[in-house]
C-alpha cells in the first residue's frame, strides 16, 4: 500500500494509471486519502524524523523555513488599502 502511494507520488501520474502491482488504484488512492485526513502521514513523518534525530542522521541547522518556501492565503494580508 505504501509502496503504490510513494510510486504515485514520486512519479506524478494519474491514479488510475497506477501500476497493477500495488493493487487496485481505489484503494491506495482511498488509504491515501483518509491517512492524509486523519494525520497518519503527519505521525509517520514526526516518528521518522525523531528517529533519524536520535541516531544524529538529521543536521537541523540546516533546516529553515521563509516567506519565499512558505505561501500565504490570498486574503493573509488583511483587506487591501483603497
Amino acid at each position: 500500500m505504501i509502496n503504490g502511494i510513494l510510486f504515485r507520488v514520486r512519479t506524478a501520474i494519474p491514479w488510475r494509471d497506477l501500476p497493477e502491482r500495488f493493487g487496485s488504484w481505489k484503494t491506495v488512492y482511498e488509504r491515501h486519502r483518509r491517512w492524509s485526513a486523519d494525520g497518519t502521514w503527519d505521525r509517520i513523518l514526526r516518528a521518522v524524523q525523531a528517529d533519524a534525530d536520535l541516531a544524529g542522521r538529521i543536521d537541523w541547522s540546516m533546516a529553515g523555513v521563509d516567506s519565499t518556501s512558505c505561501r500565504a492565503h490570498q486574503h493573509a494580508a488583511g483587506p487591501r488599502a483603497a
